[in-house]
Order: structure tokens, then sequence, then C-alpha cells
């Protein structure tokens, strides 16, 4: 198996007979998925998504791709195929856009409805193409068909990439739910058909690749919300993501068996659902759905509230609810259902939320203590069968942390694919298929792009490194005034603290130390302010560590009369 290395250099000038595949994103992470395909001094770009912070990365909003690689050559892209509507594949797609806003973007109905939403916020006018499965649509070198493909959002898309250097099968999302609620089904008779044609590279999700077996229907939670209803005696909130159609519409005609209306909070919530009841994707009466402002006339019994924030989102529905700080109040007989998975590095924040609501009193299920979730990727048993259907000549697991593209590798090696034709590599790998092989020739830098309010890859990683100081050990300032003619202290050191200690009185010990070193250092012929600047923060902090075993902050500063 090959793998991308720090060590690999550039990648070299592509051959006329070459495809190059470069994942931007998703191989590392489980989000900002995005795929760049070159022939002939041509790209495609398959999805284009975000990532979202953790707690290490304090006051981001987003995470995108990097685009660097790709920003002198956008002219060159022919479209951007987006296999489904999740944040993770299309949430970038509006930034991109703002470099060059008449790229063809190809999607399924619901995909590009759910885009242009997103596009109208940015203020930004695309050019999209919509597309179904069966589809065959050309751009520039690259020959696309679209296949259905089931997944946790309707209207899923595998893309199978034909170029005259080869073939490339990219599932996108999915799963092989065989009772899916909309009826439609991952077509594994295509995939079989693709495979038979030949595909030299095949593209696969990799996000349960540890998981054995097959990955239960959604039909299968319905008995698990029914009961939630049946001991409900007081209001239910369901959090849910804000795309997730299929689990939101079982929660209507549930809660329509139990003759509760429902109201949707949160931005996206709102949006998203009126898109798809626009586009009959969810189905619902208005004699069923009520505004926020009419639940007041409800009984508790009588209500379900559908919001954001099942990740535990700070500014979402839900952590405001378990904050006391939403229009909806939860209390003793109210009963919360998390009805989504736990995307991993959300665990503390969902975990403080689930403690916010028991606080307050009201009943908490979710994943770990009923069925009340199942997963839209497919498990180990459903990855074999594709391989087993497919057999690709060279296989590039997608869509995962380091251990789910190591676990999805080894599946296609136990079905027969040779570990030298498997591509186990991260963001920024560059693979070329030659003569169907393909090879790890190198890499590109592939950063993270942060998202900081309306600030766009401004924000470096020194700047979260000093927000995360100032998150745990806190802030420490000096000042002190100097006369260096005289080579004395004439003012300070002042001492203020903020995060580390509630009394500035601790410092008293270390003042005249501080005072002692800057005024040696002035007779010893030191008068730059820079220097002197440093000399405090080494003689507080090594204080400061010595005596309180913390390393806050520390910004000093020397000013002449």
């Amino acid at each position: 198996m090959s793998h991308a290395h720090p060590e690999l250099g550039p990648p070299p000038e592509l051959a006329a007979n070459a495809l190059r595949i470069i994942p931007l994103g998703g191989l590392g992470d489980i989000g900002r998925n995005m795929t760049v395909f070159e022939h002939a001094g041509r790209l495609l770009i398959v999805d284009c998504g975000v990532l979202f912070p953790e707690d290490a990365q304090p006051g981001v909003d987003l995470i995108l791709p990097d685009f660097d690689h790709i920003r002198d050559r956008l002219d060159e892209v022919e479209a951007i195929v987006l296999t489904h509507a999740h944040e993770d594949h299309i949430g970038a797609v509006p930034y991109l856009l703002r470099e060059r806003q008449d790229i063809p973007v190809y999607g399924s109905r619901l995909t590009l409805a759910l885009l242009e939403s997103k596009l109208r916020e940015h203020r930004i006018k695309g050019t999209t193409v919509e597309v179904k499965e069966g589809d065959v649509s050309q751009a520039g070198p690259f020959s696309l068909e679209y296949v259905a493909v089931n997944h946790s959002i309707p209207d899923a898309l595998a893309v199978f990439i034909a170029t005259p250097a080869g073939t490339v099968l990219h599932t996108g999302d999915f799963k092989m739910d065989q009772l899916p609620l909309d009826g439609r089904i991952t077509d594994l008779r295509a995939f079989a058909r693709l495979g038979e044609r030949g595909v030299d590279v095949f593209l696969t999700d990799s996000t349960n690749a540890e998981v054995a077996g097959f990955v239960a229907s959604e039909r299968d939670i319905e008995p698990a919300l029914d009961r939630v209803f049946n001991n409900a005696s007081g209001r239910i909130v369901v959090a849910s993501f804000a795309s997730h159609i299929h689990r939101i519409q079982q929660i209507i005609d549930i809660a329509q068996r139990h003759n509760r209306k429902v109201a949707f909070f949160g931005r996206s919530m709102v949006r998203n659902m009126a898109v798809a009841r626009e586009l009959d994707y969810l189905t619902a009466t208005d004699e069923l759905l009520v505004t926020p402002e009419q639940l007041s006339q409800l009984p508790d019994d009588q209500v379900v509230l559908v919001c954001t924030g099942s990740q535990g989102e700070p500014m979402a529905a839900l952590s405001r609810i378990a904050n006391n700080d939403h229009q909806i109040k939860v209390g003793p007989g109210d009963t919360v259902v998390l009805a989504s998975s736990l995307i991993p590095g959300n665990e503390n924040a969902v975990s403080r939320v689930i403690n916010g609501l028991t606080r307050l009193g009201a009943k908490v299920v979710h994943k770990g203590n009923a069925m009340v979730h199942v997963s839209g990727h497919a498990a180990a048993g459903e990855l074999l069968y594709c391989y087993n259907i497919v057999k690709p000549r060279n296989v590039m697991p997608v869509h995962g942390e380091p251990r789910h593209l190591k676990a999805n590798a080894e599946l296609a090696l136990a079905t027969g694919v040779p570990a030298e034709r498997i591509m186990l590599t991260l963001d920024g790998g560059v693979i070329d298929l030659v003569d169907g092989k393909a090879t790890v020739v190198g890499a590109v830098p592939c950063g993270y792009v942060y998202v900081d309010g309306a600030s766009v890859g401004d924000l470096t990683e020194s700047s979260l490194k000093d927000r995360r100081v100032l998150g745990t050990e806190g802030f420490i300032t000096c000042f002190v005034v100097i006369d260096s003619v005289d080579r004395k202290v004439v003012a300070g050191p002042e001492i203020q603290a903020r995060g580390f200690v509630e009394d500035d009185a601790v410092f008293d010990d270390v003042i005249p130390k501080i005072k002692q070193s800057v005024e040696d250092a002035l007779r010893n012929g030191t008068t730059d302010q820079f220097a002197l600047q440093q000399l405090v923060r080494r003689q507080l902090g090594r204080w400061v560590n010595d005596q309180h075993r913390r390393r806050p902050m520390i910004v000093p500063v020397v000013v002449e009369v």
C-alpha cells in the first residue's frame, strides 16, 4: 500500500496519457471533502465541503479545503460535481465560487436546491446543472455518469468519470439500505455494469470500514422513536442534522400518529425543511406544522420541536436550550432526543449539552441508550460486497480518518486487490493513473483554511495557539517605564493578569526582580526596547512557571521617557 509522506516532493509534470487525482480534503478528517481530477490540462472537482471546528480551534466558524493548489488554474476548471447536499460536501462551494463565479456546478435536484439557498445567503449567482441517476454529461475531457446511491439524505449520487487516460468510480457517501424510506436503493446493478466496463480507480467511502457487517435500515429506528413518543408526558424535542430529511419525515409521521404538532427551530433547519417541502422530498400538512409563536397556545403533550444542535454546536438551538438561553424552556416531563451520530471531536460538546438538559430535569434519549440513529455510511460487509462486484484495478479509500482509510484498504486487500494498487494517502497526496496503474507521485501543500467571522484564511495556527493559551493559561501584562539616559526604571513594573489569579498582589515578589534585571541591562548598555521586553518576558515567565506551574501569555510593554 502506498502512503503520502511529508518528505514527498512536488509531483512531476503530468504526462499526456495520465489522469491525476489530488485529494484536497476528506482524507484524514470526517469533513472538508474535495477531490481534484486533472487530464489534458483541464480540471474537474468532486465535492467542496467544510469541516466543523473542534475545541482546540476556538473562535473558528468553519474550516475550508486549501484552494491554493488550483487558485492559479481556476480558468481550467470544467465543473464542480456534488455527490450530495451534506455540509461536508457542499459547504465550501460559495467560497470557491467567490474566486470564479461561473464554474458550472452539477448535482441532483435536492442538492442544487439546498446549495442555491446557501449561495443566495452569500449573494452569489452560480451556474447550476441538474442531473439525475442514469444521466451522462460531458465536462471537457471528462465524461460523467451518475449512479443512484442511498445515504442519510435524499438524491445522493455516485459519479463514474471516464477519460482517455482511464476511469474512476467515486461512491460519494453511501450505504446499502435495502428498504429505504424513499424506495431509492444504491444501484448495485450499475456498479456491476461499470465494473464490467472497467474501473481503473475506485474511490470508496471509508467512514464505517471498521464496523463489521451491514448498517441497519433507517426503518429500524421507528420502533424506538415510537416508544419515546408513547412514554413522553410533556414536550418532545428532537435534535437532528438539518439535512437528514428522511429522519425528520419519520418524526413528522410519528408525531401525526400521536396527535402532536411539529415546529422547526434553527435557521438551517427551517431553511432546509422549506426547500424539502417545496420539492416534495418532505411531506407534512399545513395543519400539522406550527410556528414557534403558536407553541404557547398548545399543551405540552401536543407538541414536537425539531431543532439543530445534535453535535453540541455552541450557537445552535439545542445548546442554547441546554444553557437555558432560548425561548424554549425544558424541564421535568420533557424528553429530548439526539437523533444523530456523534462526529469524532464533538464528544465533549455533546456531553455538555446532555448534562445541561439533564440538570434542567429533561429526559435525554440518544444513540447510547436507545436505537434512535442508524449510520448513513456503508459498513465493512457492504464495502466487501462492492469490491467484489466492481472488481477495480486500483483502490483509493476516501472520506475518513487515517484509521478508517486503513481499515478500508485492508478490506480491498482481502478481496484480492494487490497491495501495490491500494493508494492509502492523505490530503495533498498526488496519484497518477498511467496505463491502468495508479501510483503516488508526490504531494502538494494542503493545510486548513479557517473561516473566522468575515475573515477567510487570515487566521493562522500561531493565532490559534495564542487563543488556546488565553483560554487555558490566562494573560499577563507587565508595563515598565525606563529612562535610558539615567539607566533606571522610573515607573513600574506594573503587572495585571486576566484568567490567571484573582489578586494581582501575588506578583509582589517578582516585581523587584524584574526591576533589578531591567536596570542591570540598562547599566550594561542595553537600551533597545524589544530586547528589554524579551528580558521582562523571560524573567516573569520563569517565575510564573516555577511558582504556579502555568504558562500564560505574557505581554511585556517597555516605554522610554
